[in-house]
């Protein structure tokens, strides 16, 4: 993109009163937003109110250091090893655009790129879920979007903490690898904590933004992401999601555009599946494994096919007869959260002998201690 015709772009973006739909009905009337700030005022009476003509008239406050920010950026931008540039700003008329973005109801103007911008046009799951999952639901987020990515699917999420940075993580050991949807400039990483994962997302995948560099993390910003996250993907797996989450905000925006919304089902006594079962309840599709996933979106995965049901993996042991025997507090465990005290009631074993044996199977992976003095078995997605 031009000079100019990115100064006009970012113009448009950036006059007050001119909102998205507001500017698309304009660029439909006019063809390009040089041609709406060149058009003469009888023109744009026909489309426009008086406050919105005035607002058009005038250059927002902050475009040439905004202009100067975005050419400096590209000028920076770090080179792939393909040879190709990083980052990129394309708008609603580049061709590089990714055409499953403009199904959205409010496609962004423009949209910055940082990463392996040909990943936006490739087949993608949407993989979402809380911010503060369970370990089980963390390593459900991994392991599913790991067999997902590595069946070529790409994983779009939205950076933030718990599910999403672990839908990335696992899609990043897959040839399918990750697109992050991130409701600050692509200047700036949040949460902090996930600046090492922005990284290699910007090297292996893509970091994408409708938002302006230098734009802080705004609570507003990050619910409005979501449609990007539904819009790109041709499915959205929820994997732990409470009543009042943003990853419903994403179900129900993919169920509006004709996607395939999943969820994986969990305890009927955690707060962290409830979500997930309200939709199911509404229609979505209960899923155990990745194959499932694969099956409803109708997907050839190149090589081997997953099997078509993966149990939940127990961890066990060989006896002296050579036959498996489950270790008997997992046994007692079972799959839901579980005190202490529940445990040495169903086991039989004492306080002192009971702990020491939680906390082996803690260090060993296979039990996590939750909060509230509470246990919960681990297993294999």
């Amino acid at each position: 993109m031009e000079r100019e015709e990115l100064r006009a772009w970012l113009r448009l973006v950036m006059t007050p009163h001119i909102g998205p739909l507001t500017a698309r009905k304009l660029l439909a009337a006019l063809g390009s937003p040089q041609a709406v700030f060149d058009a003469d005022p009888a023109a744009l009476g026909e489309l426009l109110g008086p406050r919105e003509r005035k607002a058009l008239g005038k250059e927002p406050e902050g475009l040439s250091e905004q202009l100067d920010a975005t050419l400096a950026w590209l000028a920076a931008s770090p080179t792939l090893p393909d040879g190709s540039k990083s980052c990129h700003v394309l708008s609603l008329a580049d061709a590089h655009y990714p055409a499953a973005l403009l199904q959205a109801a409010d496609p962004p103007l423009l949209l910055f790129t940082l990463g392996r911008v040909g990943l936006l046009h490739a087949p993608a799951v949407a993989v979402v879920g809380s911010r503060n999952p369970t370990p089980q639901g963390h390593d459900n987020a991994h392991a599913f979007s790991k067999a997902l990515s590595e069946a070529g699917i790409t994983i779009v999420s939205g950076l933030a903490l718990g599910v999403d940075g672990a839908a990335h993580e696992g899609a990043l050991m897959g040839p399918g690898s990750t697109v992050a949807v991130v409701g600050t400039g692509l200047d700036r990483v949040y949460p902090k904590a996930h600046q090492a994962l922005a990284h290699r997302i910007a090297e292996q995948g893509v970091l994408i933004s409708e938002f302006l560099l230098g734009t802080p993390p705004l609570n507003p910003n990050f619910p409005k992401r979501n449609r990007i996250v539904a819009a790109l993907s041709r499915g959205t797996l929820v994997v732990e999601a409470a009543l009042q989450s943003g990853s419903l905000i994403t179900a129900r925006l993919a169920a509006e555009m004709g996607r395939e919304v999943l969820a994986i089902p969990g305890s009927i006594h955690s707060p962290q599946s409830r979500g997930c079962h309200a939709l199911i309840k509404q229609g979505a599709k209960l899923v155990e494994t990745a194959q499932d996933v694969l099956e409803e979106l109708h997907w050839q995965r190149p090589g081997p096919a997953l099997p078509a049901h993966a149990d939940l993996v127990d961890q066990t042991e060989a006896g002296d007869d050579g036959q498996v025997v489950q270790d008997p507090v997992l046994a007692a465990m079972g799959y839901e959260p579980v005190s202490q005290e529940a445990l040495s009631a169903r086991t039989g074993w004492g306080p002192a002998d009971l702990g020491a044996h939680l906390l082996e199977l803690e260090l060993m992976g296979q039990v996590a201690r939750l909060p509230g003095q509470l246990f919960q078995r681990v297993v294999a997605a």
